[in-house]
């Protein structure tokens, strides 16, 4: 198949996730062209099967903001007509889906036909999408879709609950590289950072208010007062300058590392012993699956999609939101017996195996011609595959 993928190109979920849900595909001898404002930050490799478009976006002294989703949407329009698309798959509805709703209408006065699947990763639903500035735009360009996907059987629930969907969505869920994402030999990394042998505690987000990474350093104090361990924060954003604020009132600065932005994560995750994740709200939790993968069990909320990837007394623990007492005596629980670590972690690798990306990759291919079929008796103008 050639596909055409959108995203946003940057450390969010739904960004690596489309890049390398790409990358994978291409390998599987299907033509990708990725259509983005700047290069995916996963995308680091030549490929023979993959192609980088970049949409432009001029300015012009009339817009007080870039059109992005008019450059866009006249991107998506060049590579189809010229790649000869079979299909697009759009991660994150906004403003993605819209956009490639107006290029399927402009590409069908040329007889073309060109169908659109959306992939619904999250915020995009629970906190924009809900936004009434977008949320017309948001339902129509859903329901609009050839085909609708959602990474967690949560987010398809708060979907259905948030927006008048008439469409059906498939779950298929966040997938993990396990030839990347495991335990590698990096114990000269732990000893540089945990010279007497204490135990590591890690997090890694983009700092935003919704990750409460405020309440990861209050669960690490509360560690602390147990255990001889530090804390590895991994991630830049807005919530920082709090954060290490927030650390010296506490006077547990010099046990806490701000690494910032890190894109070999595995080596991190594969000397660390346990992952706390107290977000607000996650849709699916993609970062949990990585720690787990790199046999990292894990400590987090019990909100959105996170119960159905850590599993509750076996890969790790879930709280509720804010509740820094329960995820401290949790963690305290897994790190102070050396067996139970050791078993909890075994668990970690063993259900992060389900969402390998071998096992989720023929799912969306299997989806894939599902939607082109039903597409080409919809429409007999869809062209056959090149």
């Amino acid at each position: 198949m050639r596909i055409g993928i959108v995203c946003y190109p940057t450390y969010g979920g739904s960004g690596v996730i489309a890049t390398e849900l790409g990358k994978a595909l291409a390998e599987r001898g299907h033509v990708i062209h990725f259509i983005t404002y700047s290069q995916p930050v996963r995308l680091e490799s030549f490929s023979e099967n993959i192609s980088y478009h970049e949409v432009p976006v001029p300015a012009y002294p009339l817009f007080l903001f870039p059109p992005y989703e008019i450059a866009l949407t006249s991107k998506m329009v060049d590579v189809a007509r010229f790649e000869k698309l079979d299909l697009l798959h759009v991660h994150y509805a906004i403003p993605h889906a819209s956009s490639a709703y107006l290029a399927k209408k402009i590409l069908a006065k040329e007889n073309i036909a060109l169908p659109f699947i959306t992939t619904l990763h999250g915020t995009d639903i629970t906190l924009v999408g809900k936004d009434k500035s977008y949320e017309p735009v948001v339902t129509f360009a859903i329901n609009e879709s050839d085909g609708v996907t959602a990474v967690s059987e949560s987010l398809k629930k708060d979907t259905y609950a948030y927006f008048k969907i008439q469409n059906e969505i498939e779950v298929i869920p966040n997938f993990v590289d396990l030839q990347r994402f495991s335990k590698q030999p990096k114990e000269h990394f732990r000893k540089a950072i945990a010279a007497d042998n204490e135990k590591l505690v890690i997090h890694t987000s983009n700092f935003r208010k919704v990750k409460r990474v405020q309440d990861v350093v209050k669960v690490f104090q509360k560690i602390r007062e147990k255990i001889q361990s530090k804390l590895l924060l991994v991630g830049d954003g807005p919530e920082r300058a709090n954060i290490e604020q927030l650390c010296r009132e506490l006077n547990i600065y010099n046990d806490v590392r701000f690494l910032g932005k890190q894109d070999p994560i595995e080596e991190l995750l594969s000397v660390s012993d346990i992952f706390i994740l107290p977000s607000e709200t996650e849709s699916f939790g993609l970062a949990a699956l990585e720690a787990m993968a790199c046999q990292v069990p894990v400590i987090s909320t019990n909100t959105g999609g996170l119960p159905e990837v850590n599993v509750q007394g076996v890969t790790g623990f879930l709280s509720n939101v804010g509740d820094i007492n329960d995820m401290a005596e949790h963690a305290i629980h897994i790190l102070e017996d050396p067996q139970r670590l050791a078993q909890f972690k075994k668990n970690a690798l063993q259900h992060a195996a389900k969402f390998e990306l071998k096992n989720i990759l023929p799912v969306y291919e299997k989806y894939y011609e599902k939607v082109l079929q039903r597409s080409r008796k919809k429409n007999p103008l869809i062209r056959e595959q090149v």
